[in-house]
């Protein structure tokens, strides 16, 4: 018997992640900070390179281990399923897509720094809602999980901390947007209304 890398876009993610904070916990400790949170408004430097970087890299930092571990036991269980439903690259994509659009957004609307992989959690919730959508209907799953995941991030919203929950949020309307438009792999089904 012999170990598969099975989920070549999610074990990298986890990978290099894991690997960001154990440098900046060890040789470089300013490594996440200056290549893995986003700035919050103001702090964005257009004429920076770094700035750009982060918009995309801020979801490879975690704050501590608790931090990386609480979005990576999610990321780890749902992750493989999606990849396996929608393909390796089609899933990189759209980590990629959610990370820019959180990135970009908490620049555009948000005093604070933005860093970690929950808005990527909260897209592949939901959009591992869909992995049995067929056109024409709406899962009752998907109905669910967004009332149940996104109404508690709205209602805890509301509450001083130190978590984005606006990322969550936004993170959840780009794993609903990636459910209801793209297809599986190997599906050439166009979904019509």
């Amino acid at each position: 018997m012999r170990i598969k890398y099975n989920a070549p876009t999610v074990l990298t993610f986890t990978f290099i992640s894991t690997l960001v904070l154990i440098l900046s916990q060890t040789l470089l400790p300013s490594l996440t900070t200056s290549w893995f949170m986003v700035p919050g408004k103001g702090g964005f430097v257009p004429t920076h390179f770094r700035s750009w970087i982060t918009l995309a890299t801020h979801v490879m930092g975690h704050a501590n281990w608790t931090h990386l571990i609480s979005n990576f036991s999610l990321i780890l269980l749902i992750g493989p399923i999606l990849e396996e439903h929608y393909g390796s690259l089609p899933l990189l994509f759209m980590i990629a897509v959610t990370a820019l659009i959180t990135g970009v957004l908490n620049v555009l609307f948000f005093p604070t720094a933005l860093l970690g992989a929950s808005g990527v959690v909260f897209m592949m919730i939901l959009l591992g809602s869909f992995t049995n959508f067929s056109k024409g209907e709406i899962p009752l799953t998907f109905i669910l999980v967004l009332v149940l995941y996104l109404g508690r991030e709205i209602f805890n919203s509301f509450s001083s901390n130190n978590i984005s929950e606006f990322a969550h949020v936004v993170g959840g309307f780009c794993g609903s947007l990636f459910g209801f438009f793209k297809s599986p792999k190997g599906n050439s089904v166009v979904r019509t209304t």
